[in-house]
This record gives C-alpha cells, structure tokens and sequence, in this order.
C-alpha cells in the first residue's frame, strides 16, 4: 500500500479533527510575495469548509483582497510517531456583513469557551461592525496521521 495514501485521513476523520483542533494557522501572500502566516481561533462547516474572523483593516485581511488564495494548517502531536495533520489550500472569501460576523463570533465563543454568553451578541456588536467574516473553502487537502503506521517508520 502507499504510504501516503495509508496515512492519509478520511473526511470523516479531517471533520473530527478539524472540529477537535484548537489553532489553525492561517498563510496569506503578503505584498512581496512572501507567507504571512498567524494563528487563528476557527470553526469548520461540516463540508469541511473554515470560518474565521478577524479586523476588517489586518494584514490578513489586506493580503486576502488583493490574492484570495490561502492555506490553512492544523497539526499535533511531538513525536514523529504521533504526528497528524492537515493542510487544506483555498481561496477566502470576505463578508462584512455585521450580523453574520456576530453569528460567527458567536460560534467561536461557544467551541472555545463552552459556557453560555448572555448578552455576547450585544456586547461584541461594536467591534464586529469592523470586523469581517473570513470563509475558506478547500480546494486542495493534504492529511497525514503517523499513527496510522503502527509504529513501521
């Protein structure tokens, strides 16, 4: 068997580790045309689709408009025997609409902090107004999970 395609994770599993997974990094093309890459809290649509927010006027954001392409990585573990993750490459889009960055904040709120937040949607109204909604769709994924190879290097 190919290794590669051993290794590899199922869409079921890329899922569960996407819903599972804390920070993704977040690669933009700066204006040189180098990486510009940065953590980021996020949450996955079950088509494997990432949501994330971030201020309108960032870098990020910057980069994004000018090239839409991205690539997002998830990863974990220490050890090479241990090692999983996935590198999903897309093209972002942009939404300023203030009630679906709230509905997104909102979302986040509730996989990071997992308690209830009365009043959240009221409270982060302000700073959503200049936030945008970041949405990136995969085009290309890569996934591995050293697991799988049952201790066979």
């Amino acid at each position: 068997m190919d290794r590669r395609k051993g290794i590899a994770l199922t869409l079921d599993e890329q899922q569960r580790f996407l819903e599972e997974s804390h920070t993704i990094i977040l690669s933009t093309i700066d204006r040189h045309g180098y990486p510009h890459s940065v953590a980021m809290w996020y949450v996955a649509d079950g088509d494997g689709t990432v949501l994330m927010t971030t201020f309108a006027k960032s870098q990020k954001a910057v980069n994004l408009r000018r090239d839409p392409r991205c690539a997002l990585l998830v990863e974990s573990g220490r050890k090479y025997e241990d090692l999983k993750g996935l590198l999903i490459r897309g093209r972002a889009t942009l939404e300023a609409d203030t009630e679906r960055v709230l509905d997104l904040l909102e979302r986040v709120h509730a996989k990071y902090n997992r308690t209830p937040a009365a009043g959240l949607r009221d409270a982060m109204r302000h700073q959503a107004s200049k936030r945008v909604l970041v949405r990136v769709r995969p085009e290309r994924v890569a996934s591995w999970d050293h697991r799988k190879l049952g201790g066979a290097y």
